[in-house]
């Protein structure tokens, strides 16, 4: 479905599970303000097991559906239909977000001027309009899983220099080189994709397009950000459970260390994962016990399970 006479130039991918009406949602507002932009749209979803793909093909007859009987995960879906499309531009972008006017188009637009970005993201707001930060990040460091472990970055958010991977203080307000784009919101040339070789499925979730992006630079590519394409994001809604996104989350984090650090830096670097865990676990446990957290079954949970997400992916 392109919802434009020409022939669609954009593929947008939207991988649904379990988000039945965040997923109804963010197909009304994709299609009300995409912009001039002709797209074709394509769901996959991930064996969803509350009538999400029933839903879609009731609501939205002219999409793309592609029922799957398992859960393969946010990687290899994305990579099933990346592999078909046959549009210059591919948009990623997740079920449990809500386009506002003309971001599809301002996006795709911003990439074709920015050809050396490669990969581009916009904007990401929370419902209430504030600002979600989480459209993009720098690459993890020493230095910033330091200041994570010990503390620096909560205590100091708005710092670039003790929370540095979160970009701290920037609005997001302007044009600016990141590392990394997030997935919920990511354009790229259906070309680069291939080139690159499209998603690791190691990265069942999370870390998919960290690494992408990681390898997209080591080609000479920079991704950017524009605050023209902006979306609402709601954050993890296919993620129930905090313990098990925390997990996945570390998960990624050990891999992505591993598959792009050097030799030298890796046990450091999972040694401050570590580090990052256990001191968590110990503050929140220690203010549970005067009433001053209520987060500390969480991080007795990731502790608990470390041996898990300290492996990585395999």
């Amino acid at each position: 479905m392109n919802g434009k006479s020409q022939a669609p130039e954009v593929t947008v991918i939207m991988v649904s599970y379990n988000t039945s009406a965040l997923t109804l949602k963010a197909l009304e507002t994709l299609f009300a303000n995409a912009g001039d932009i002709a797209m074709h749209v394509v769901v996959w979803d991930n064996a969803s097991a509350d009538g999400s793909a029933d839903a879609i093909a009731d609501r939205f007859p002219d999409v793309e559906l592609i029922r799957s009987d398992e859960n393969i995960g946010f990687a290899a879906a994305n990579n099933r239909v990346a592999e078909r499309a046959s549009t210059k531009w591919l948009l990623l972008l997740n079920p449990d977000t809500e386009t506002y006017p003309n971001a599809i188009a301002q996006l795709v637009n911003f990439a074709k001027v920015q050809p050396k970005a490669g990969i581009t993201g916009g904007r990401t707001v929370f419902p209430d309009g504030s600002l979600n930060a989480a459209s993009c990040w720098n690459q993890m460091s020493v230095w910033s899983l330091f200041c994570a472990a010990v503390g620096l970055s909560r205590a100091f958010p708005d710092s670039p220099f003790f929370n540095p991977e979160a970009i701290g203080g920037w609005k997001r307000d302007s044009v600016r080189e990141v590392d990394i784009v997030v997935g919920c919101f990511f354009c790229i040339r259906t070309d680069l994709w291939r080139e690159l070789g499209g998603f690791d499925e190691r990265y069942f979730m999370y870390g998919e397009e960290a690494d992408l992006c990681l390898r997209a630079r080591r080609q000479g590519y920079r991704p950017m950000i524009t605050p023209t394409a902006q979306i609402m994001h709601l954050v993890g809604a296919s993620t129930k459970r905090r313990e098990d996104k925390m997990v996945q989350l570390m998960r990624a984090k050990a891999t992505l260390v591993r598959d792009h650090w050097s030799p030298a830096k890796r046990s450091m670097g999972i040694a401050l994962m570590w580090l990052w865990i256990a001191t968590r676990r110990l503050a929140t446990g220690l203010g549970s016990m005067f009433g001053l957290s209520k987060s500390a079954p969480l991080w007795r949970g990731v502790w608990r399970r470390r041996q898990d997400w300290l492996r990585g992916y395999s």
